[in-house]
């Protein structure tokens, strides 16, 4: 496996004793267990319509990306409902007019 420069003097100082482990450690890790348990629960199913001309790019997308679309689908309402889904690029933007389009349906 090949590493830059960068990686290389980083592992070099892991190798050097040069780093510690933070305080709190096993109870550092189970707290972010649990928020990436809580993060990722999937506990409720959503059904949305959407036109065949968005699905198909949808998941022409997906796949561009190597996921399944329900996946990508997933992700970016996550990130949409956390507030970090912003300057939407283009080829998302039909997913993300059609997540918006619904979210406005279900609130009337």
């Amino acid at each position: 496996m090949k590493i830059d420069a960068d990686e290389k003097e980083l592992l070099e100082s892991v190798e050097r004793g040069e780093w510690k482990s933070a305080a709190g450690g096993k109870r550092e890790r189970a707290r972010f267990s649990r928020y990436a348990k809580a993060t990722f629960k999937k506990d409720r199913r959503l059904n949305i319509r959407l036109s065949s001309k968005d699905l198909e790019a949808i998941q022409k997308q997906a796949l561009a990306e190597g996921l399944p679309y329900q996946t990508l689908i997933a992700s970016l309402l996550h990130k949409y409902a956390a507030g970090r889904q912003r300057g939407v690029p283009a080829e998302n933007s039909v997913l993300i007019e059609a997540i918006e389009v619904a979210a406005v349906s279900s609130l009337g």
